[in-house]
């Protein structure tokens, strides 16, 4: 059926021709089957008008990096960080990731399941239409698989777009901490092959920091990932230069996160190459950190930039990619159009899908959303989704994600 907004206060969309935000008013958006077809001032005999009241419309956002298979939070690592313990002090006390791995390997099928559920459709109202989704509190055969099974089914049994990553490289499970390249070589004989057997990933991604896997076990790991069909991702340089950016365009990763310690080196590499920069200041901002990723810096040598939520239970807890949008623009040097590009069209390319979402443009999904703002400024400077009036997916008028599809 076909369908028409119409009185709409502002259209914002990325132009990537002229690399800038297309302002567009006066226009009606008509859709079909879910697909935009034209914006134009017309409205089509029979079609169904859909009345924006006036308000601005920009594409639904993608959220190109998060955690959200988990069952419980680690609030009380929160209050361990503000009373001066890191990221690494927690890890190493048996909490962090491990803690979430302990919850998730001791829950059945059902119960994570509603708890990833519940975190994908938060991810949702908060504005993100697409989501790239990991694993990687499992870190067994049958947990990491469970982990991917529940994102398939949320797929399915949503209007949301997830995207999954195999993540078995989080961390290493405890009983190898000593024996770290027999895990590595368990995540390539065992995990990847089941992932892509069952066909549960989309990408591969690994934990490259120093304290965590090397560059030569993450290299291993992505080029068996690579074999079985998985394109990889990588965290890189979170805490310290570990020469991860440097990999990801070695092995030709689709995407290189976090970077908030890249090296000049890094930055040159990333520069001659596709890879996209998937800035996380959420994460920084949350581990009570100073040094946020310079994307002012690696925009000026040519780097394009996504932004993230890195929503997880430990060291991200935020939801809104707006808020992000806010933190990127105060402390990682983005403009607001740069940020603006950044969950939209960016964002897009980092999943794979540029060619279908982040614009507002013929033979796009209507993902949209709805805004109370007079102008794309607002949107990082209310800081939160609150301006946020409607969220449409796929053409239809949501609040609820079930059984959409």
């Amino acid at each position: 059926m076909i369908s028409t907004i119409t009185n709409i206060k502002s259209i914002f969309t990325w132009d990537p021709m002229k690399d800038q935000i297309n302002a567009i008013t006066g226009k009606n958006i008509v859709i079909d089957n879910g697909i935009i077809q034209e914006i134009c001032e017309t409205i089509p005999n029979r079609s169904k008008k859909i009345d924006a009241k006036g308000s601005c419309i920009t594409p639904g956002f993608i959220d190109c990096h998060t955690h959200p298979v988990f069952l419980n939070g680690r609030s009380n690592e929160f209050n361990m960080r503000i009373s001066g313990k890191s990221y690494q002090d927690i890890e190493n006390a048996g909490g962090g990731i491990k803690s979430t791995v302990f919850d998730v390997q001791n829950s059945n099928y059902e119960q994570l399941y509603e708890k990833t559920l519940e975190n994908i459709e938060s991810l949702f109202l908060n504005g993100s239409t697409s989501i790239e989704a990991k694993s990687g509190y499992g870190l067994t055969l049958d947990d990491e698989i469970k982990s991917l099974r529940v994102l398939k089914d949320i797929n399915q049994n949503t209007c949301v777009d997830i995207f999954p990553t195999f993540m078995g490289a989080h961390a290493f499970p405890q009983g190898f901490e000593k024996k770290r390249d027999k895990y590595v070589d368990m995540i390539c004989d065992e995990m990847i092959p089941k992932v892509a057997e069952e066909k549960l990933a989309i990408y591969c991604d690994v934990f490259c920091e120093n304290g965590f896997f090397t560059v030569n076990q993450s290299r291993k790991i992505l080029e068996t990932g690579l074999r079985y069909g998985l394109l990889p991702r990588l965290h890189a340089d979170e805490f310290m230069d570990s020469g991860a950016a440097e990999l990801a365009v070695e092995i030709g990763a689709i995407s290189a996160d976090h970077l908030m310690k890249v090296s000049n080196r890094g930055i040159k590499k990333l520069a001659d190459s596709n890879v996209i920069a998937t800035l996380l200041p959420g994460t920084t901002l949350f581990l009570g950190q100073d040094k946020y990723a310079n994307g002012k810096k690696m925009i000026e040598n040519g780097i394009e930039i996504a932004l993230a939520t890195d929503f997880n239970p430990g060291s991200s807890t935020i939801k809104s990619l707006p808020t992000i949008m806010f933190l990127g623009c105060l402390y990682c040097g983005l403009s607001i159009e740069k940020a603006f590009k950044a969950v939209t069209y960016s964002s897009a390319k980092a999943v794979n899908s540029e060619k279908k979402i982040g614009l507002i443009k013929k033979n796009y999904k209507a993902d949209l959303i709805f805004w109370n703002i007079e102008n794309i400024n607002e949107i990082p400077y209310w800081f939160s989704s609150e301006r946020i009036k409607l969220i449409m997916k796929d053409g239809k008028i949501t609040s609820n994600i079930k059984n959409q599809k």
